[in-house]
């Protein structure tokens, strides 16, 4: 089921003392009006995959992963954990793109401004944003 995105008007925080400076603040609305919520043991944006710890054709058969400490791992394991790590840095993401500028420099949305993405980079690239500075202009960062 899919709804509209309803946003707090509540005041940020003592933490984060500006208004409108981050195009986090309001995220994520500043891409997205609409969220979906899968039911079952699906997830996704589109619903179409199984939640971890899931598989088969409804997404009900359990899957148990154990994940290991990479140091633990033979060395077969590790050439097949660097060959897959490889294969995420050359394979174009079928489902997501990310953007390249700030909502403001898409004018408010209006200009569109997206770049194809690696699967490898997608994951680097979710970790820059949420954890970067938040730039506030004149080479002032907070």
């Amino acid at each position: 089921s899919c709804q509209d995105i309803f946003l707090s008007n509540a005041a940020l925080g003592p933490q984060f003392p500006f208004k409108g400076v981050d195009d986090r603040e309001s995220w994520p609305s500043v891409f997205y009006n609409r969220t979906c919520q899968c039911s079952g043991n699906f997830m996704g944006f589109n619903c179409g995959n199984c939640k971890f710890g899931f598989r088969g054709p409804n997404c009900t058969e359990r899957k148990f992963l154990v994940r290991k400490n990479i140091f633990d791992l033979s060395v077969p394991e590790k050439n097949k954990f660097l060959a897959y790590l490889n294969l995420a840095k050359y394979t174009i993401s079928s489902d997501y793109v990310i953007p390249i500028g700030t909502y403001n420099q898409m004018d408010n949305g209006s200009i569109p401004m997206f770049r194809d993405i690696s699967i490898y980079d997608l994951f680097v690239w979710m970790h820059y944003y949420v954890s970067r500075d938040t730039l506030l202009g004149e080479s002032e960062v907070w």
